[in-house]
């Protein structure tokens, strides 16, 4: 059985805080004197109903892990730690996610915030030899005039490579705030050339899919795994060339499958839709990025064929370079070549 640490792959849905180590965070909670839920240290995957009281729950942990995060170092920390961990996984790519407005009040203001994460991004991709790129994500719980505001500010960073912008996200409970009133933020940052990334269709079903897809026009689709539920509208997803960035994990954990052989990772995949797995917040979900690779493997039948494709699919859903996905395709073709 080939090893799925080995095979090359881009990391498209990984959010900054949720990167944590569980390590890092109770060493941080400790010097920051902050008594943390047990919840966030036991190692156990995160268990909620798919409801407004389980995202509660979700969130209010999240926001405690994110309250130690309260310095410079700290954010340089995440992102070298993340990038290495993603490295001893197989990734030649990493887009990590960020809302900066969380940690601006400790480094002064959204810009040193982004541009500390940008640098780390630089310095970790130079030593574990991973591209790390950074996504910018604005929150359906603030006002549609932030997100403009962030959409400007990852604008100004817009690239592809190591430590540079590559794409504008909208995260957080997809049944609050209008869609509609986030898409001038997406129109900014389509602008700049920055890969469209909200998430969508994980809470909520097909209807909240058509609704993100004719507002946002998004290049790839976080989650988007209830799209399987209606094929009218999985068809439009692959007639769109939308990828879908799949994360077996987080939909178990928030309560939307019972269990992970019920994500429907084989309609998505077989309707010709292009799949990107994600770990998504591997800190509250209890799993990485070659976990969610196993599952499709081990529990939902996926040949190393399968799974090569999938790992296809996140090099070319990703930002990088030409040369860059021609070097990663080559190696997933090496990793599937017989012995």
């Amino acid at each position: 059985m080939r090893d799925l640490a080995l095979l090359p792959k881009a990391h498209l849905h990984l959010h900054f805080t949720g990167s944590m180590r569980v390590s890092t965070l109770a060493e941080l909670a400790d010097a920051a004197g902050v008594r943390l839920p047990a919840a966030l240290l036991d190692g156990d995957p995160l268990r909620v109903p798919a409801n407004e009281r389980g995202w509660f729950r979700f969130q209010r942990l999240y926001d405690a892990a994110r309250s130690v995060v309260r310095s410079e170092e700290t954010m340089r920390r995440i992102v070298a730690e993340a990038a290495a961990d993603d490295a001893a996984e197989g990734s030649g790519r990493l887009e990590i996610q960020v809302d900066p407005t969380s940690y601006a009040p400790y480094v002064g203001g959204l810009t040193p915030a982004l541009e500390i994460v940008l640098d780390a991004a630089r310095r970790a991709s130079a030593a574990t030899g991973i591209e790390v790129a950074v996504i910018v994500a604005s929150s359906r719980m603030r006002h549609p005039l932030e997100a403009r505001t962030l959409a400007r500010l990852a604008a100004r960073h817009a690239g592809t490579g190591p430590g540079e912008v590559v794409g504008f996200g909208l995260s957080n409970d997809e049944r609050r705030g209008e869609t509609a009133e986030f898409a001038p933020a997406f129109a900014i940052a389509r602008r700049a050339g920055l890969a469209s990334v909200p998430h969508g269709g994980e809470l909520l079903g097909p209807a909240h899919v058509e609704d993100v897809l004719g507002h946002l026009r998004p290049d790839r689709l976080g989650h988007g795994v209830r799209s399987a539920e209606d094929p009218r509208v999985l068809d439009r997803v692959v007639s769109e060339g939308v990828a879908l960035e799949v994360c077996p994990a987080s939909n178990v954990s928030l309560g939307v499958y019972p269990e992970a052989n019920h994500v429907p990772l084989r309609t998505l995949v077989e309707a010709g839709a292009t799949v990107a797995l994600g770990a998504d917040d591997p800190l509250l979900f209890g799993s990485r990025l070659v976990h969610q690779y196993e599952t499709a493997r081990d529990v939902l039948g996926f040949s190393d064929a399968d799974v090569a494709e999938l790992a296809r699919g996140s090099i070319n859903a990703s930002r990088a370079s030409g040369g860059t996905k021609q070097t990663l395709l080559a190696g997933v073709d090496a990793w599937l070549a017989p012995a």
